[in-house]
């Protein structure tokens, strides 16, 4: 199990707390994509974050997609995951070049200004929804921001992703840790003291920290129980038959022209760029199905 998902509680069960690491799939999800160092980093810490919700949720149905549109050169970040912390993401424009923002790739001005969406589709009839303003575009303080005002949970959310100098991923992961609504004051206190001390995730992700170090780093003496742990990875179900979908909905017109030109067509998934072709023949088959 190289990227893993810890979960826990702390404080007698005042706290839960979900802490990772995230490297291969976000190396995997930058191979795949060829996505720069600043998308890479904004696309791994909502790739990190999105492993971590999904993992929250209780049934093998359930589906989580979270969503970032914002005005800088990014474009925006898709990215969703089921419950069993499989995960895929794009970025809308991959190769976007900024220079460093106080030593650091600058996430916030890759993604500008916008919104986060978060969508879990759970199996009722409508999906829930929620929607709140990027508060720093950098990711997890969105997140945070999120949790407060459309779950109403007070969280703390840390996410990271440190490029190598040869751009691939060194380290990437994070945790989310959560108040339970019946937590005392006092519980509150010394988490926020833990939290304090912790300026970076990206620093102890570098130093080797494992989640359960993580956590240990930030629940020290508050009582941490460590309760499950489960795998995470990059992962599309996505399929050549899947795939057709897409091509039907362009519509039966478009399809009559690609057969008219002699040509086989490619389409790629948007989520992990795997490339489909589609003979002459497979056209016009298609072109009768949907009919």
């Amino acid at each position: 199990m190289t990227d893993y998902i810890v979960r826990a509680t702390a404080a007698e069960g005042q706290i839960r707390a979900f802490a990772a690491v995230t490297k291969d799939t976000v190396e995997e999800a930058r191979r795949r994509h060829g996505t720069s160092p600043v998308a890479t980093a904004a696309l791994g810490r909502l790739l990190t974050a999105g492993a971590i919700m999904g993992s929250m949720m209780k049934n093998d149905t359930d589906m989580l997609t979270l969503q970032i549109r914002g005005d800088g050169p990014l474009g925006g970040i898709t990215v969703t995951a089921d419950s069993h912390a499989n995960v895929k993401g794009y970025v809308l424009n991959p190769d976007v070049m900024l220079p460093p923002k106080n030593g650091k790739l600058d996430v916030g001005g890759a993604v500008g200004i916008g919104l986060l969406t978060v969508i879990k589709d759970m199996g009722l009839k409508e999906p829930y929804s929620g929607q709140t303003i990027l508060v720093t575009s950098e990711i997890a303080e969105d997140l945070t921001y999120y949790f407060a005002n459309s779950e109403q949970v007070p969280s703390s959310v840390g996410l990271g992703v440190l490029m190598d100098k040869d751009n691939t991923v060194k380290c990437a992961g994070g945790f989310i840790i959560q108040l339970m609504p019946f937590a005392e004051n006092k519980t509150i206190d010394q988490l926020e003291e833990n939290l304090k001390k912790v300026t970076s995730v990206t620093k102890l992700l570098d130093a080797g920290y494992t989640p359960q170090q993580l956590l240990e780093e930030l629940l020290g003496g508050m009582g941490l129980e460590i309760t499950d742990t489960m795998p995470a990875r990059f992962y599309c179900n996505c399929s050549k038959e899947r795939v057709e979908q897409a091509v039907v909905s362009i519509g039966k017109k478009d399809i009559e022209e690609m057969i008219k030109e002699g040509k086989d067509i490619e389409v790629k998934c948007h989520f992990c760029n795997t490339a489909y072709k589609y003979t002459i023949d497979e056209l016009k088959e298609i072109l009768k199905r949907s009919k």
